[in-house]
């Protein structure tokens, strides 16, 4: 095994970029037992070494493939259950002063159409996104711009808090904002978390140097490889101990660029004793005059792509998987049968997109092309179909169960619990608040389901959760366990 050079530490921090290419460039002899050994690993929610993962990425075997498949999956069910958690995302602007070759955002495109949201149509979009389509959870994005910076994060986080919207029978509110925004000092981080901040989302774009270094041109902020892979190290300074971490496949290899992730997230384990608490891995969409998209020579196709989310489910067992509305339809249903457990729905990512009730995607004002623009009840509905139950949950984060206890909570299985209990009684507020009757029927017919398993598996749990569910029937909300 080829050990780092100082100099290659102090230019690729912890990713070993000798150490990975070795590791990938080793042969296997494809053998079952193997295969096996490595699966038990994961089936009790261990993380995989980088030679285990890589292992796995080489193999060719259709048979091999469809048993990792089918472990992912169980995995995850092991873990999460059978839930999926939705969100959506808020554009705040798309102002930015880098010039990543990739975005429709760069600073050099002058075919975007550029500003961010007053405080006033903050509360605007708030109130479709709480009040008309009924989101619990949003994920708020910033570009990197002094227009954008601290006090404007938090101001409008604190904004989209206070907003409160009648329903048909009870309020609907934002009762949990991620944040994705540029790499932060560790004083502007203590500040994200005082304002009371779900997931701390910063992506690598991607783990190689050489590549990372190209399409984040010089002397821009971005072009700093340190500043940003180090982020997560700040974070966990400041107290914000749930983030989340991943790249934009198609900018290199995507082999390489799993074992990044893993390496991220070993590093975290290592340092904190807590990993990341979500990963993703958008795929590279077309962008409004971003002709690198076209070019690149790493596009990442639906095969691999359903390889390495496999993959990635197995290596870090115990982190939540985010697929967005880049990908189609199709995909999405497809990931989530193999290991996803969050999504988008109801996706608008021009800036003032959900106010101006736009339906047709504008790419002046947005950073790439969306692929599935379901809206959250078809998207509830086709999970329902599929047998998933759609969680509005965040009572962990109001309950302590953050950090190294939902990390001990998720390998050891019972996070799952507390999260089947909750995921009923908001899907319930959901159905009666906003569902077209289509979906509230079949949503009704899934509760049956997870009440009866509930009763066989938590009888010591069950009459609490009754007392609970009539009163959300009767148009109590956020009641928890």
């Amino acid at each position: 095994m080829c050990v780092n050079t100082t100099k290659e530490k102090q230019d690729t921090g912890f990713i070993p970029h000798n150490e990975i290419e070795e590791i990938l460039a080793s042969p296997i002899r494809e053998d079952w037992t193997r295969l096996e050994e490595i699966l038990s690993k994961s089936l009790a929610i261990e993380t995989l070494t980088p030679e285990e993962t890589a292992y796995l990425l080489k193999i060719k075997s259709p048979d091999m493939w469809d048993r990792i498949f089918e472990v992912a999956l169980e995995v995850k069910k092991k873990v999460y259950d059978n839930r999926i958690v939705t969100f959506a995302p808020l554009y705040l602007a798309n102002l930015c002063i880098n010039n990543c070759l990739y975005c429709g955002f760069r600073r050099d495109n002058e075919l975007m159409q550029r500003r961010k949201l007053s405080i006033e149509e903050v509360v605007s979009e708030t109130k479709i996104l709480c009040g008309e389509i009924g989101h619990k959870r949003l994920i708020v994005v910033y570009g990197e711009h002094p227009e954008t910076g601290i006090d404007y994060i938090c101001d409008t986080i604190k904004t989209i808090y206070s907003v409160k919207v009648p329903t048909k029978r009870g309020y609907g509110s934002i009762r949990r904002v991620n944040v994705n925004a540029p790499p932060m000092s560790v004083e502007e981080l203590k500040r994200l978390k005082e304002v009371g901040i779900g997931t701390y989302q910063v992506f690598q774009e991607t783990y190689h140097l050489p590549t990372y270094e190209y399409v984040h041109p010089k002397g821009t902020r971005k072009h700093d490889y340190l500043w940003r892979l180090y982020v997560m190290h700040r974070a966990m300074e400041a107290g914000i101990d749930d983030v989340g971490i991943g790249v934009l496949f198609g900018l290199y290899d995507w082999r390489f660029e799993v074992l990044g992730l893993l390496y991220h997230s070993r590093e975290l384990e290592k340092e904190f004793g807590i990993g990341p608490h979500t990963i993703s891995f958008p795929r590279l969409e077309p962008a409004l005059n971003t002709p690198y998209v076209q070019e690149t020579k790493y596009k990442v196709n639906d095969e691999d792509f359903k390889k390495l989310i496999a993959v990635l489910r197995l290596a870090v067992p115990y982190t939540g998987l985010i697929i967005t509305a880049r990908e189609p339809a199709s995909i999405r249903d497809e990931m989530i049968n193999i290991g996803i457990t969050q999504t988008d729905a109801s996706t608008r990512i021009g800036i003032g997109a959900y106010s101006d009730r736009l339906t047709e995607q504008e790419l002046k004002r947005q950073q790439f092309q969306l692929g599935d623009t379901r809206s959250l009840d078809e998207l509830i509905r086709d999970l329902a179909k599929m047998g998933y139950i759609t969680s509005f949950c965040t009572a962990g984060y109001r309950c302590g169960r953050t950090g190294k206890r939902i990390m001990s909570l998720l390998k050891s299985g019972q996070e799952g619990q507390f999260c089947k209990l909750n995921a009923i009684l908001t899907f319930r507020e959901w159905l009666d608040d906003f569902a077209s009757e289509e979906t509230r029927a079949m949503g009704e017919k899934l509760i049956e389901k997870e009440m009866e398993e509930v009763k066989a598996s938590m009888p010591h749990m069950f009459d609490k959760l009754l007392e609970y569910y009539e009163k959300t029937c009767q148009g109590a909300r956020d009641l928890y366990f």
